[in-house]
């Protein structure tokens, strides 16, 4: 880095973004460079820094009590540590050329340059808010920061009834269709695909499907919601697809979310073709030797199918975090890419995935065999045994992992890892069936559910070779 931003000859390493991926390099480059080195200043837009947005259903439900909770680092708690955070500033262009980049404060409308040596552009993601009439009425909620949180909180205690709508039905719709139900309310979800949660394969979906239904949500497929009705109050009163109307005193958009880089792009910065900035192995933004990028803001490279993906998860935002913290700081670190793992849970049930789908399969060209099994998170005489679904994705040919789906009951959901780490490795699934995994009947059969799965696929791919 040259020394043109810091003063007193120091370097100053500007940070977009105060939550995971931005404060977690901010974290790591401090303690790689001390204050006399190095000057660190942050600008977050919001109230809050260093929180877990992956909590804020289980806030919303009640399992967690209290929204401090969720903070891992308060701004206070950065400032001790040298770190200048300055919240409620909202940096509104970066100047690649000058170095530099101009912030506004949020509730004065002041602005001002601020000059670096070295730029981490962490600016997270937004959720799609589909472009539809009534969308932005009193009563419609997306569910991604904090203040989004305390804003829905305060909307469903004013809440004229007690009828919710979600829609969509991926992880964040399927968390808080359970939240509502934990909250008394009567709960629809409005899903435009087949099944829910999009990153199973349907037939997986379709057990989740079921599990919802026993909670007591109504599940609505393959349906569009086109455009919210609001009352004479101007608050949400239902929403409509092309042939139905569902009441709803609130509604809750779990449509996902797309990276936030229009700063990125008005800059110049490389993206890539789901909108999100491209890196390399240091998290350099490609082909710019003193600017970073990590978390929801950016893609990743998937190690299954070589091609570059938008998984944003807290997980890689903290790696990304303290990759980029080392490399500012003067250290050198990699991240390497992802196998696409994750996890959720409706009610008691688990659901899992690493790898890839079926159709991700397909879509790079990969030919495969698919396996299925039913088995039991213990051995079937141990009191507390649960049913377990496992499905499982090879390579034809080669016998490679490429994929595992799990759902069950209590001890499912976590069994994903041994998989996560056979797709790191590339271990056939021949070579998973000889993988020493811990046995007692309390914690699994002495054929654990993975490794069944591992059995039948290498069985159907020795049969598919002949």
């Amino acid at each position: 880095m040259s020394m043109n931003g810091g003063r007193d000859g120091r370097r100053r390493l500007v940070v977009i973004g105060g939550d995971a991926a931005g404060m977690s390099a901010a974290s790591q480059a401090r303690r790689m460079s001390g204050p006399d080195e190095l000057e660190i200043v942050a600008f977050e837009r919001g109230h809050f820094s260093s929180y877990s947005a992956c909590g804020i259903p289980y806030w919303v439900g009640g399992d967690v009590p209290e929204r401090d909770q969720l903070i891992a680092r308060t701004p206070a708690e950065h400032r001790a540590r040298e770190i200048d955070l300055r919240m409620r500033t909202e940096v509104v262009e970066i100047d690649v050329g000058g170095q530099r980049v101009r912030a506004r404060d949020v509730d004065s409308g002041a602005e001002s340059w601020t000059s670096y040596d070295g730029l981490v552009i962490a600016t997270g993601a937004r959720p799609v808010r589909p472009d539809m009439p009534g969308v932005d009425a009193p009563g419609v909620h997306g569910v991604q920061t904090l203040d989004d949180g305390e804003a829905l909180l305060d909307s469903l205690e004013r809440a004229p009834g007690r009828r919710a709508v979600v829609v969509g039905a991926g992880y964040i719709g399927v968390e808080m269709a359970e939240a509502l139900i934990n909250r008394g309310f009567e709960v629809t979800v409005v899903n435009r695909g087949k099944e829910p949660m999009s990153t199973l394969d349907p037939d997986m979906g379709r057990m989740v499907h079921r599990a919802m239904e026993g909670l007591g949500i109504t599940m609505v497929n393959d349906a569009e919601v086109t455009k919210v009705l609001t009352g004479e109050d101007g608050r949400v009163r239902a929403v409509a697809t092309e042939d139905a109307e569902y009441p709803a005193d609130i509604v809750v958009l779990g449509i996902g979310v797309r990276p936030e880089t229009s700063l990125a792009r008005a800059a110049g910065l490389p993206l890539g073709a789901h909108g999100g900035l491209l890196t390399d192995l240091a998290m350099r933004v490609r082909g710019h030797e003193n600017v970073w990028a990590g978390g929801d803001c950016v893609e990743v490279l998937n190690l299954v199918s070589g091609q570059e993906q938008y998984v944003p998860l807290g997980t890689h935002a903290n790696k990304h975090g303290q990759v980029i913290g080392t490399n500012a700081g003067g250290g050198y670190a990699t991240f390497p890419g992802v196998v696409g793992t994750a996890v959720s849970k409706v009610c008691d049930l688990e659901i899992a995935r690493t790898g890839l789908r079926e159709k991700d399969a397909r879509r790079v060209g990969l030919r495969f065999e698919s396996v299925t099994v039913e088995s039991t998170s213990r051995a079937g005489y141990y009191p507390g045994a649960s049913p377990m679904t496992v499905k499982m994705l090879a390579e034809r040919g080669t016998g490679r992992l490429l994929g595992v789906q799990i759902v069950g009951r209590e001890g499912a959901g976590k069994r994903v890892d041994i998989a996560a780490v056979a797709l790191t490795a590339q271990m056939t699934v021949q070579q998973m069936t000889a993988l020493d995994l811990g046995y007692a009947p309390p914690f699994s059969p002495v054929w654990d559910p993975v490794l069944v799965a591992a059995r039948k696929a290498t069985a159907k791919v020795r049969d598919g070779q002949r």
